[in-house]
């Protein structure tokens, strides 16, 4: 009777594993180091897969499926993103999956931005009509002889 008792005890003390996965035997995906630097450095910087710093920086995330990007923000300056693949090695019975990222370090130039021009505001006048300038009367009269040019030899006489 006692083996009856104890081979049922074990049985369901065993019943309760049955929640246990496959899964804790499975590797862990691999990481990558991603090195984030900027020109100037002190820009903000964040990976389109979460994790983010002050550059320059590293960070560590998950090796993804597919290409991500940086983004780097700082004030005064433009926005920069750049797109990071990733290249995985799956490894084998006797190594463990790896994987890089290209490029690395990722590096990012922002560039100034341009401050608007400031808008000089003119009151707005209205123009005022010039008044017609009355003519000497030495210039309207033609000169001797009926020529409106001047005569070329009168300062020589």
């Amino acid at each position: 009777m006692r083996r009856v008792i104890a081979i049922a005890l074990a049985a369901a003390s065993l019943g309760g594993c049955s929640s246990m996965s496959w899964d804790m035997f499975k590797s862990a995906p691999p990481t990558v180091q991603v090195r984030l630097e900027s020109s100037p450095p002190g820009a903000d910087a964040s990976t389109s897969l979460g994790p983010g710093c002050k550059t320059p920086c590293s960070v560590s995330v998950p090796a993804p499926d597919a290409p991500f990007t940086v983004t780097y923000t700082l004030n005064k300056y433009l926005p920069a993103s750049v797109p990071v693949n990733v290249i995985k090695n799956p490894g084998s019975f006797t190594t463990s999956a790896t994987a890089t990222t290209d490029p690395n370090p990722v590096f990012a130039e922002l560039q100034p931005a341009v401050p608007p021009k400031p808008v000089k505001k003119k009151p707005h006048r209205p123009k005022k009509p010039k008044p017609a300038a009355a003519a000497p009367a030495d210039a309207a009269a033609p000169a001797a002889g009926g020529s409106p040019f001047p005569d070329p030899n009168a300062g020589k006489r």
